[in-house]
């Protein structure tokens, strides 16, 4: 059962954040494993077993992250990730499809759905179908815009690719998106009851989920 995250849970990311380092970890593993993986895991699963109760059809999966960095991509940066995080979503090709997520860090938490890396043709099918028929773009646009949990993030193209008018602009010149909500460390993730938080927010988002994901069916666009 998820109890809420502590303190110490902040303090462990602190930790490891200021001190990437093996020796570290190690003589911090079993904190590690009781204030951050172990919460971590009862948030995802309870989120995701009530969740795929609620929404079946979607046929989701979930993922939790690990602390460990992959090692061909340090870059420069130690071995551990500062945070950590689950994702809720198709299995294949994860990355370049729709999630939803939640992540903690030292000073904030996120959670929300969007694209880890959106194809270029996902994106040029978004574009063809608001084209095509604006209808449902704009009423999913109109919704986000009459509530204040998410906002819509993401890179622009550096051109922008057309003007569809002013309630979708932002949505046809996105490379890729995020409909994020961030909020400082606080009461919110110490309670169990950032499990119904979560809840009611991918609720909100399945419409989007939905949207985005049968944009894979689609006929391709003329270039």
């Amino acid at each position: 059962m998820f109890n809420g995250f502590s303190e110490q849970t902040i303090d462990f990311l602190w930790g490891i954040r200021l001190n990437n380092e093996k020796s570290w970890f190690e003589s911090h593993k079993e904190e590690y494993k009781r204030v951050l993986e172990q919460p971590m895991k009862a948030l995802a699963s309870e989120v995701y077993k009530a969740f795929n109760e609620k929404y079946p059809e979607l046929g989701l999966f979930c993922y939790l992250s690990r602390i460990y960095r992959d090692a061909r991509r340090l870059f420069g940066r130690g071995p551990y990730k500062d945070c950590l995080w689950f994702t809720l979503a198709r299995g294949e090709d994860r990355l370049e499809k729709p999630s939803f997520w939640f992540e903690i860090m030292p000073a904030t938490w996120t959670y929300g759905l969007g694209y880890y890396s959106a194809k270029p043709i996902t994106m040029l099918k978004h574009r063809r179908r608001i084209d095509n028929n604006p209808k449902p773009m704009e009423k999913l646009a109109r919704a986000l815009n009459h509530q204040t949990e998410f906002v819509l993030e993401g890179e622009d193209y550096k051109r922008p690719k057309g003007d569809p008018g002013e309630l979708l602009y932002d949505w046809y010149n996105k490379k890729t998106f995020s409909l994020i909500h961030e909020e400082k460390v606080g009461p919110a993730i110490y309670s169990p009851d950032l499990v119904q938080r979560l809840l009611d927010g991918f609720s909100f988002l399945v419409p989007y989920y939905e949207y985005f994901s049968s944009l894979d069916s689609d006929p391709d666009p003329d270039m």
